[in-house]
């Protein structure tokens, strides 16, 4: 995906501007920021939902456009309430034809073969048939995976994948995602609000705060220096049994990157 002198403005308030960004195929690209610093809308950028207050923005050589089916999305963990009877594969199989009306234009078999196989991939097989709100929360994101995936998207857009999830289900989650970087060379933006999870897979950040914003790989963002210009404050970064502790954040800003909001 590509950005040229992109801005986005709500009335007076700047969310950025100038912001000229290249993902590649295959790069694995963290979103982070405070909230209200124009991460989840910036995705709605990617997807065609919210126009640009300047600039332009393409997905795979064109503009982005509403409903493009090279992009593939994993929203923000919510839960499903426990008497919804939709099947995990039902859930899954909404990827695959769940845009189009009228009869299923793919024979039932064929669909029924898809689903199996995007199952097998993020390792959502064993409760396939079980009622989706009756699973946890890091097996309802496999499942909002699989979805994602379903059209072997060029772009995966991410946001807030791993909100809520314990430990194991954020490394499981982080990992099958990146797997589509390796696999498919599909490019992945990654809006998060803890770095620390993903850190293993990431190539560059784009840190947006304060209607600033830098670019650049974790080494090169995740710094006081960095921070500390974006904030307007001073913010101290250590790095910690390969963790990245962030102390220092307004507390009307702060969000976590495993920091001690001291």
């Amino acid at each position: 995906m590509r950005l040229r002198g992109a801005g986005l403005r709500f009335g007076p308030r700047r969310l950025w501007e100038g912001l000229d960004l290249d993902v590649a195929p295959g790069e694995f690209l963290a979103v982070l920021g405070p909230n209200g610093s124009g991460k989840t809308t910036l995705l709605r950028v990617l997807l065609g939902l919210q126009g640009l207050s300047e600039g332009t923005v393409e997905v795979a050589g064109r503009p982005a456009t509403r409903g493009s089916r090279l992009i593939g999305t994993i929203p923000q963990q919510t839960s499903f309430p426990a008497d919804t009877p939709l099947r995990g594969r039902d859930l899954v199989a909404l990827g695959i034809d769940g845009h189009r009306w009228g009869p299923r234009i793919f024979g039932r078999k064929a669909v029924d073969a898809r689903v199996d196989q995007l199952l097998d991939k993020v390792g959502a097989s064993d409760y396939a048939d079980r009622p989706v709100g009756t699973l946890s929360g890091g097996e309802q994101q496999r499942l909002r995976a699989a979805q994602a995936l379903a059209d072997d998207p060029r772009l995966l857009l991410c946001d807030e994948p791993l909100l809520s999830l314990d430990m194991h289900h954020q490394q499981g989650v982080s990992a099958l995602i990146h797997r589509q970087t390796e696999e498919r060379d599909a490019a992945v933006v990654f809006v998060t609000h803890e770095i620390n999870p993903i850190l293993q897979y990431v190539d560059r950040v784009l840190y947006l705060a304060g209607g600033r914003f830098h670019i650049g790989t974790p080494r090169e963002v995740m710094t006081g220096e960095v921070l500390s210009e974006l904030y307007g404050s001073p913010i101290e970064v250590f790095n910690s049994n390969g963790r990245i502790v962030v102390v220092g954040i307004p507390d009307a800003v702060a969000h976590h990157h495993g920091e001690d909001k001291g």
